[in-house]
């Protein structure tokens, strides 16, 4: 039954791409977000959806969309670039055949979000793209909160969240690090969304959702998540006006919050002040080392996998309850993975890369800056709400991506191609309304 429910799921929504070609691109979005294919027994695993939905998109697009004043962002073709160069280093990568499994889908994530821009022609698909990306993100984190709260948090690794397979917004830190960074996304909805007018069930719904972003971290006994949640709580302080109450409720609800919080958690936590007696901590220190010191002799990286060569050794304070004191302990390891984003960029894509990755994530946080201040006011009051819930969503995903290899987590992506969407569709707005004096002066006839 749960095959045909999610068959017939997207058999209306290709099947009205027809007619709107723009729901391609959506569709598209949900199975790369959702997986459905993971999540059935039979059917949908056995075909190709996602090569079809993104084959509809482009060429719905192509034979469809209107293209007049088509502007092409830097940040587009900075991502081409970037997408090129990772082919360039997986023709030589150190681990060939490990190199072009990643390969397989690391070229579609940057090649849809270089395309996502184009089809961001209006307000309404922004705010469709975004509507959906937040829905489909949630049928993960709705599961999650609600077994979170059934169970009383899953602990480390231990919360399933549909799926065994521990890839993709299903891995602990990666849906940790997208759920507390939808939230200033979900607060934008709840008060300028249009296709959900924001009445008292959007509100009901958007504060629940919130609340079930909150519980993942607590899930799934992420530290990652909870620097996230702090951050995201210190980001929020400069949308509100009357910053000190609202620190104080912050502060008032984190402490009313810590007595019901699970012991699997508080004892996770506890593990940041005594990170060396921590495995997981001392192997990420370790591993970072050991990139520093391979980018030193290979500066152009080692392509996709090039981890799998390192040889680790790192430190274990062990206390073990010994009254004596703690012990040091000396352990071996390898082939152990990059835990950071930006260590696995310096490791498989060399200082070029890391450049290219670093550029395009802070040109957009500038950007939406920008965009932010404009449009605090007037016609598009909706834009700098906007644009600021888009950059504390990429702030959040920059904190995170030190301490999970997510450099090309395609959720990510979807939200740098809606922050140039959005840029550029404003940056035609602009234009537009620039030219019709000028028209209304010359008395020459407006442009088709």
């Amino acid at each position: 039954m749960r095959d045909l429910a999610f068959i017939g799921f997207l058999v209306a929504l290709l099947g009205m791409g027809f007619r709107r070609p723009f729901l391609f691109v959506l569709a598209y979005v949900y199975i790369d977000i959702v997986s459905p294919q993971r999540l059935t027994y039979y059917l949908l695993n056995t075909v190709p959806i996602s090569l079809i939905a993104v084959g509809l998109a482009v060429g719905g697009w192509a034979l469809a969309d209107d293209k007049r004043d088509m502007r092409v962002a830097p940040r587009q073709a900075l991502i081409l670039l970037l997408l090129v160069y990772c082919w360039v280093t997986t023709i030589g990568a150190d681990f060939p055949i490990e190199a072009l499994d990643k390969w397989d889908w690391v070229w579609k994530a940057l090649l849809f979000a270089a395309f996502l821009p184009l089809t961001l022609r209006t307000r309404l698909r922004i705010e469709a793209l975004l509507l959906f990306m937040i829905l489909a993100a949630s049928s993960i984190i709705i599961v999650g909160g609600i077994k979170t709260l059934a169970s009383g948090g899953g602990g480390y690794g231990q919360l399933n969240l549909m799926v065994d397979n521990n890839s993709g917004l299903y891995e602990g830190s990666t849906i940790s690090t997208v759920a507390i960074a939808i939230i200033p996304i979900i607060a934008w909805l709840m008060t300028h969304g249009t296709v959900f007018r924001p009445d008292w069930r959007v509100k009901a719904y958007g504060l629940a959702l919130i609340f079930a972003c909150l519980l993942i971290p607590i899930g799934t006994s992420t530290r990652t998540g909870l620097l996230c949640i702090v951050l995201v709580a210190v980001l929020s302080i400069r949308a509100v006006k009357k910053k000190a109450r609202y620190v104080a409720m912050l502060v008032l609800l984190a402490l009313c919050a810590v007595p019901f919080l699970p012991s699997a958690f508080t004892e996770r936590m506890n593990t940041i002040k005594s990170y060396q007696a921590d495995e997981s901590a001392s192997t990420r220190l370790a591993v970072w080392q050991w990139t520093w010191d391979y980018a030193k002799t290979h500066p152009f990286g080692g392509g996709f996998e090039a981890y799998r060569q390192n040889h680790i050794r790192y430190d274990l304070i062990d206390t073990g309850g010994k009254a004596s004191g703690p012990v040091d302990k000396t352990e071996m390891d390898k082939a152990r993975a990059y835990h950071s984003a930006y260590f696995e960029m310096l490791g498989e894509q060399g200082y070029p890369g890391l450049l290219l990755w670093l550029v395009i994530n802070l040109v957009g946080i500038v950007r939406m800056e920008v965009l932010r201040r404009r449009y605090r006011s007037g016609e598009d009051d909706w834009a700098g709400p906007l644009a600021g819930a888009l950059q504390s969503a990429q702030i959040v995903y920059l904190l995170g991506a030190g301490f999970i290899a997510i450099a090309f987590q395609p959720f990510i992506y979807m939200l740098i191609g809606a922050q140039i969407g959005l840029d550029t569709y404003l940056a035609r707005k602009r234009s537009a309304m620039r030219f019709q004096p000028m028209q209304r002066a010359t008395g020459d006839p407006m442009p088709s």
